[in-house]
Order: structure tokens, then C-alpha cells, then sequence
């Protein structure tokens, strides 16, 4: 059991607190290049509890500033972009991306008054259609080799959605694999593909073995989840899921046929009662199935968020639970998800919960991330910051799901998997 001291630790990310210094140790999605387009107004976003802007100056460059004005605390997103930066609209102060200020106009012409100011600024990045802040102190660490970070734009699908807890309730529902029997179980809609190796689908598999038998094993990235399942003579089917740390997991997703692909869940805090899913949706062999990510968006969501939220109960329709799927909410898996990790409110207290055998993944996340606050505390980076480039190879995140035979031990199916053994092939 989680205690409320641990809870808060895990839950808080805020300046200054202790889950707050592990997250900036890190580089995190803030935005999607289209959020913030050549010549388009400078952003307000909130991120990790910081008022922040996000804007592009006149050459495209980007910048990432505290919102208030360090003069007299005006607000720099409704600021003018010239001259080679930010310009504040009270007095015409104005900011490059590194935050220095290039110009006090209304100061003396020879005060050196403006070279001693330097305003908050974060380092940004753009990469494959995504933006990237790193908010640490100190040299920023590479950015992890993820596959997925080389697709070109016909081989990822971006997706940002708001959601309405803290960051922690999402990412546990995806590294969560017995709730897959339950939470998304279809009553008349049927997975038409079906597992590498079997004549059944995910699905079937999931209805018919709800008690899976699961394990996780360390990584250098966080944790390797592996879910068993009956199969009869075949076998087991066994599905690799990966807590990456600190906010993340690679599932198999809609792109994972044939071992073809997986989705990255990244869930960035707003504040501690609020973030942002970021989807990278991800197919090595063949385009994206866009169109139909893009219907499901338009069905689905409105300007980031969910049509069926909390104030309208997900429009679940209790008719539909005898026919449909299992929730009566619709077939949009994330939000079913979304019903299942905001419901307990929005920062979920943790100590009132009665885990099971079920639950040892979501335990061992949880001693991750409180081991790596440890560590940030004892002045150690924590896991997956990565300073050295020899270093720097994910070819051990592996997602799967397939069939092993009697006999495999299905804890080397991820090396099979590899991206470094599929080359050499």
C-alpha cells in the first residue's frame, strides 16, 4: 500500500518538490509543431504548475518563457514578436528565446540596466512534428534514440488530448494488462485481426483468460511488463508492454499487427490535477492508418477533449452494455480509459486502495519512481537520463503480442523482437 507521505511524492510535480526535480530531469512532449505555426501568436501553456508561453520569433526559432513579464509582470502572450524576439506590450520590454532581454526602451540609452536581466527560459526542440522542452537545471541530456523519433511523417500519428487527473492515474491505466479482459471487452464487436500465430484475436484471448498471469523485469529504460495467457496447445499468448520512465509506456496500440509498430502513451502534468496525453502512434513497415485516427478525432474529441467526459458521465448508455461493449460508453478505447482514471478524482489518494496479485506492475512503477525521486535527492540522475551516446540505444524496447510455443521461455521474446536483432537480419 501507498502511503499519503509516498502519495504525494508521486504525485506532485510542481517547482521545488521532489517529484517535481525528478520530471525535469528529463525532456517531455509540450505541444505540436502545429500548435504554435511561422507567424502565429505566442502560446500560453501551463506545464509541471508553471505559467509559461511558447512562441516562434521571426526566424522560427523557438522559445519557451515564464508568462509574467520580469518588469512589471504583464502577460508576454499577448506580446508583439519583432525584432528578434518577444516584445512585452506594458513598457516594450523585450526577450530572446534564452530569455535575455535585448531592449528597455523606456530605460536611459546607456544603462547597462537590461544585460543584468535574464527571464525564465527553457530549452525547446522541434522533432517529428512535435515540440520538446527540457525544464531542468544544468546541460540538458540527450534525447533517447526511440525508434519511433526517426519515422518520417507517413510512419507516426501525433495526438494531444486534455485530461482531467493527474498524470500518474493515466500512465498506471496503461501499464495496467488485466484490465484489458474487462475494461474494453466488446459484446457484439469483434477484433478482426487476429494474434501472429493464432486463429483467435486479442480479444478473444482476453475475454477468455481474465485472470493473466503477469510479470515485469527491470530495464534500462524502467520496466519490461509481460502478460500470459492460456492458449491451449499453442501455447501462451503473451503481450510486452514497457513502463518507461518517468511518465511513459509503449503498448502494442492499433499499429501493432504483425509486429509492426506500437504506441507511446507520454502523459505530460499541466499541474498536479491535470495533463496532457501525447499519443505517437507508430507503424515501421507501412503508412499510418491516419484517416482513420483522423475519424476518430473528429468523432470523438473537440479542441483537445474527450465529447464524453465526467460532467456528462461519458454518455454511458446502460442499453448498450448488454450489446455493445462492457462500459455502454461507445468503442473509443481512450475513453474508456479516461472513465477508469479520472473517476477517482483528480489527484487519486492511493491509500485507500486494497491491491491485488493483480496489481504487482502498478507496485513496482510506483517503487521506480519513488526510488529515482531518491535519487535526485541524493544528487544522482535517475534511470533513462542519458548523457553518453554510447549509451543511448533502445533497441531493448520491444512491445509484442503473440503466441509462444510450450517450451519458449517468453521472457527472451523481446531479444527476438529487437530492433538491433532485426537489423542484423
Amino acid at each position: 500500500m501507498v502511503t499519503r507521505d509516498e502519495n504525494v511524492l508521486l504525485t506532485e510535480t510542481g517547482p521545488g518538490t521532489p517529484g517535481g526535480k525528478l520530471m525535469r530531469h528529463y525532456w517531455h512532449p509540450i505541444a505540436l509543431a502545429g500548435d504554435v505555426p511561422a507567424d502565429g501568436a505566442p502560446m500560453p501553456i501551463r506545464l509541471f504548475g508553471e505559467d509559461l508561453v511558447l512562441f516562434r520569433d521571426e526566424q522560427g526559432r523557438l522559445g519557451l518563457l515564464g508568462t509574467l513579464c520580469p518588469h512589471r509582470c504583464a502577460d508576454l502572450s499577448y506580446g508583439r514578436l519583432e525584432d528578434g524576439g518577444l516584445r512585452c506590450l506594458y513598457h516594450g520590454w523585450l526577450f530572446d528565446v534564452n530569455g535575455r532581454c535585448l531592449e528597455q526602451p523606456a530605460e536611459p540609452p546607456e544603462s547597462p540596466y537590461k544585460d543584468e536581466i535574464r527571464h525564465t527560459a527553457y530549452k525547446v526542440v522541434e522533432k517529428i512534428g512535435m515540440i520538446f522542452a527540457y525544464m531542468g537545471e544544468g546541460e540538458a541530456p540527450l534525447m533517447p534514440d526511440y525508434e519511433f523519433f526517426s519515422a518520417t511523417p507517413e510512419h507516426i500519428f501525433l495526438q494531444k488530448t486534455f485530461m482531467e487527473c493527474n498524470y500518474l492515474q493515466s500512465l498506471e491505466g496503461d501499464i495496467d494488462p488485466s484490465h484489458l479482459s474487462y475494461l474494453h471487452r466488446p459484446a457484439a464487436r469483434k477484433d478482426s485481426r487476429n494474434v501472429p500465430g493464432s486463429a483467435k484475436s486479442a480479444d478473444q484471448y482476453y475475454r477468455e483468460d481474465g485472470r493473466p498471469k503477469l510479470e515485469w523485469e527491470r530495464s534500462d529504460f524502467g520496466i519490461r511488463i509481460y502478460s500470459i495467457r492460456a492458449a491451449g496447445e499453442q501455447g501462451r499468448y503473451v503481450r510486452i508492454t514497457n513502463f518507461i520512465m518517468p511518465n511513459k509506456a509503449a503498448i502494442i496500440g492499433n499499429e501493432g499487427r504483425v509486429g509492426e509498430g506500437y504506441s507511446v502513451h507520454w502523459h505530460v502534468p499541466i499541474d498536479d490535477e491535470n495533463h496532457y496525453r501525447f499519443d505517437f502512434i507508430f507503424n515501421r513497415v507501412r503508412p499510418v492508418g491516419r484517416e482513420r485516427y483522423e475519424h476518430e478525432i473528429a468523432r470523438e474529441i473537440v479542441d483537445n477533449r474527450y465529447i464524453r467526459n465526467k460532467a456528462n458521465r461519458y454518455k454511458q448508455d446502460r442499453a448498450l452494455m448488454k450489446t455493445s461493449n462492457f462500459t455502454g460508453m461507445g468503442d473509443y478505447f481512450p475513453v474508456h480509459d479516461a472513465f477508469a482514471t479520472e473517476t477517482p478524482g483528480r489527484i487519486h489518494d492511493r491509500s485507500r486502495e486494497h491491491l491485488g496479485t493483480s496489481d504487482n506492475c502498478i507496485v513496482a512503477a510506483r517503487r521506480h519512481i519513488l526510488a529515482a525521486i531518491e535519487d535526485v535527492q541524493a544528487g544522482r540522475d535517475p534511470v533513462h537520463v542519458i548523457r553518453d551516446p554510447a549509451k543511448n540505444d533502445m533497441s531493448s524496447l520491444v512491445v509484442a503480442s503473440e503466441i509462444v510455443p510450450p517450451g519458449f521461455d517468453h521472457h527472451d521474446l523481446w531479444k527476438l523482437r529487437s530492433r538491433k536483432k532485426q537489423a542484423a537480419e
